[in-house]
């Protein structure tokens, strides 16, 4: 339980269902902790369901923000969520919720479990806007079997009305953010509060020639063109990042088109993969509308995808996830 809508419904479906609900809040450092538990406590008590809060401080800082951290520096643009899940939310967390002797998890995700004789199917949430299954996809049969989301085959719009009939549209709080240990800061002052960052260094295109000077790299993301300071005829994007020199590198609208990437640490949903090379409906990130490509294995343990029209800013980082249908079948790393 988070204390916002989603997770309070959840939390009120359960109950009306005839489970024997008890909730969980995810303590993970964050400044205004006592506040939040506190807005928790008002859900738990408007529901009538105990409230445990678990520290997971530990493991966050070692997998998410050291991940989230280290990435930018490098070069990369990360996912945190993507990290948190298997790790922390539905790894220390879940962990947590079985030692206080629950038989599943339940969260407020906008996706679909399936549960066939042979293993446990992840599909996408019903509602397009808030289908959140792609950030889903690093989980293993043994989480996916251990979890609950009741949202799934729901609209946000509807799980507002629930949450009024319920009587708690007045408890619970907001919406949570997209990187949630933000809190309203930037990307660049979280990280610039958090130990050196780059140093300036050259803007290049790609054949060498120095156009300007960055701030930076973990400033720039690739597709990127506010900020530049490149006035040109036509407008000037981040199609590189070179950490190892320092540089960013810019191009036109042509350059960030590509028509195949490679991938690293991917996992399979079903615990092993499909029989390959095989085409699949890949996103190259949350909002991608998803393109048709071939995935197959590229030796050292990496895949390569390969599209069937080249695709806009691809971005070393992100996480490319394959879809057959609604159904999630893994998903991992471009580099």
């Amino acid at each position: 339980m988070s204390g916002g809508v989603d997770s309070s419904v959840v939390a009120a479906l359960l109950k009306q269902e005839g489970f024997a609900v008890r909730g969980v809040f995810m303590a993970f450092g964050q400044p205004d902790l006592a506040a939040q538990v506190e807005r928790v406590r008002k859900v738990a008590v408007a529901l009538d369901v105990a409230l445990d809060v678990v520290d997971v401080t530990e493991v966050f800082r070692a997998t998410v923000l050291d991940y989230f951290r280290t990435a930018y520096l490098a070069g990369r643009t990360p996912n945190p969520c993507v990290i948190c899940n298997p790790n922390v939310k539905f790894g220390r967390l879940l962990a947590a919720a079985m030692e206080l002797g629950a038989d599943f998890m339940a969260t407020g995700h906008y996706a679909r479990l399936e549960r066939a004789r042979e293993r446990v199917r992840l599909l996408q949430g019903l509602d397009p806007k808030k289908d959140q299954s792609y950030f889903l996809h690093r989980l293993g049969q043994a989480q996916l079997a251990s979890l609950l989301f009741p949202l799934g085959g729901y609209t946000k719009e509807y799980v507002r009305e629930l949450a009024a009939g319920f009587g708690i549209a007045g408890v619970h709080g907001s919406e949570s953010q997209d990187v949630c240990f933000l809190q309203g800061s930037t990307v660049v002052d979280f990280l610039e509060t958090h130990g050196p960052t780059p140093p300036a260094g050259e803007i290049v295109r790609g054949d060498g020639t120095v156009l300007g000077r960055h701030h930076g790299i973990h400033r720039y993301t690739i597709g990127q063109r506010r900020g530049l300071g490149l006035p040109d005829a036509t407008p000037y994007y981040v199609v590189g990042l070179d950490a190892g020199n320092n540089r960013v590198v810019v191009g036109k609208d042509e350059d960030l088109w590509r028509d195949a990437l490679s991938l690293r640490e991917v996992n399979w949903l079903a615990g092993k993969p499909p029989e390959l090379p095989t085409r699949l409906l890949v996103k190259i990130r949350y909002r991608h509308g998803g393109a048709s490509a071939i995935i197959a294995p590229a030796g050292d343990g990496r895949f390569s995808v390969r599209f069937d029209a080249p695709q806009r800013a691809v971005t070393p980082g992100q996480f490319a996830v394959f879809y057959d249908g609604d159904e999630v079948v893994g998903g991992g790393e471009i580099v």
